[in-house]
């Protein structure tokens, strides 16, 4: 999907500013609302279901052991939520 829709643009750039402030403060139960929530709303009106997936399945998939591998998936899905924000962007390098 490539589109300049600009409220999307914002609220993955808010979106993405909560997650990594609620990372640097190490609040967890911020990072749980945000991941879970508002990355999966993001991610469908994006047109993003593996996003969306993905965030519903961090949660409802295993349980976490420990509070490092929950954490090392919220930067995986921070990375993956900054990869489909440049595809809905249109700056995806790979899409030439």
């Amino acid at each position: 999907m490539s589109t300049s829709n600009p409220s999307l643009q914002t609220g993955l750039e808010d979106l993405l500013g909560d997650l990594k402030f609620a990372r640097r403060s190490d609040d967890l139960g911020r990072l749980a609302l945000l991941a879970y929530c508002e990355v999966r709303r993001w991610a469908r009106v994006a047109g993003e279901p593996a996003l969306a997936q993905h965030s519903m399945d961090l949660f409802n998939q295993h349980p976490h052991t420990n509070r490092e591998t929950f954490i090392t998936e919220v930067d995986a899905l921070i990375a993956e939520l900054t990869q489909a924000g440049q595809r809905v962007s249109g700056n995806n390098p790979l899409s030439q």
